[in-house]
């Protein structure tokens, strides 16, 4: 197979995936919400560039954590169908996970825009 089709089949798989998570995951689309809202804020307030990185890099590394979240909930379905204690503490092991991001992200939120919105 020639690279320009792997890559394009890479890419297709990669769309299909991410159409399947908003479709179907809806912590994954809360979370969008939220960083449109953080998007939108960093925009409205007079964020410097560092700041902007920060704040990206924490959004993305929620979703994308969430996005593993769906993965090991559905790969641990398939392998362990019904329900089991082992596959219940898998899955809250990775919402744990989740969470201890997303408060992360909260905190860093926090300590770049409450500054802006003191002043403001």
């Amino acid at each position: 197979m020639p690279k320009e089709k792997r890559l394009t089949n890479g890419f297709g798989a990669a769309f299909d995936g991410f159409r399947e998570t908003i479709l179907y995951e809806k912590s994954f689309k809360v979370m969008l919400v939220i960083a449109a809202v953080v998007v939108a804020a960093m925009f409205y307030f007079p964020t410097g560039p560092l700041e902007k990185v920060v704040l990206l890099a924490a959004i993305f590394a929620v979703l994308v954590l969430e996005l593993i979240n769906s993965v090991v909930e559905r790969v641990t379905d398939f392998l362990k169908p019904g329900h089991s204690e082992e596959a219940r503490l898998v899955k809250d092991l990775m919402a744990a996970i989740v969470l201890l991001a997303s408060i992360g992200a909260v905190i860093i939120g926090l300590i770049i825009f409450v500054p802006y919105i003191i002043s403001g």
